[in-house]
């Protein structure tokens, strides 16, 4: 298994309010909604050479507390779903109806009462072909999940 981590982030919300969100991804449903209407947002993907229309494929997204699912070109739905919860530590994640098996955690420790620090790690079954066309992209593509993670609104959430 191929293994990328994000380098340490710091989040500026207490471990519980971090952990509280991540172990419950219902509770994401309210900033997906913002980000598909908000102008800013839509400026500063363009302004990183994204498609600001990608946000319209959030509408397909299917989520509960423990499962997000998404429809996906060639192969239909793919998910990820958590399969562990260590309180205020972390999230475990597994893809289910993928085409490459992959683990992911968020891991978040405390830094003061009103500040912590999180990585994401991912690990994918990936074959060498694969991993040579997909690895570079994959450390980019974890560093900037963890990024993302770090802006969430985590005191409104």
């Amino acid at each position: 298994m191929a293994k990328y981590e994000s380098s340490v982030k710091q989040v500026n919300a207490p471990v519980e309010r971090v952990y509280a969100v991540i172990s419950d991804l219902e509770r994401l449903r309210p900033v997906i909604e913002m980000a598909q209407n908000n102008e800013m947002i839509k400026e500063k993907l363009r302004e990183a050479g994204q498609d600001p229309a990608q946000l319209e494929k959030l509408k397909d997204m299917n989520l509960t507390s423990d499962r997000v699912s998404f429809p996906a070109p060639m192969v239909g739905e793919v998910a990820v779903a958590i399969i562990e919860r260590e309180e205020n530590k972390c999230v475990k994640f597994e893809t289910e109806k993928s085409p490459v098996d992959a683990n992911l955690w968020i891991q978040v420790l405390p830094v003061t009462d009103t500040t912590s620090k999180m990585r994401v790690t991912l690990k994918a079954d990936l074959n060498p072909m694969m991993k040579m066309i997909l690895g570079s992209k994959l450390e980019k593509g974890v560093d900037q999940f963890a990024d993302m993670l770090c802006m969430l609104p985590y005191n409104f959430i």
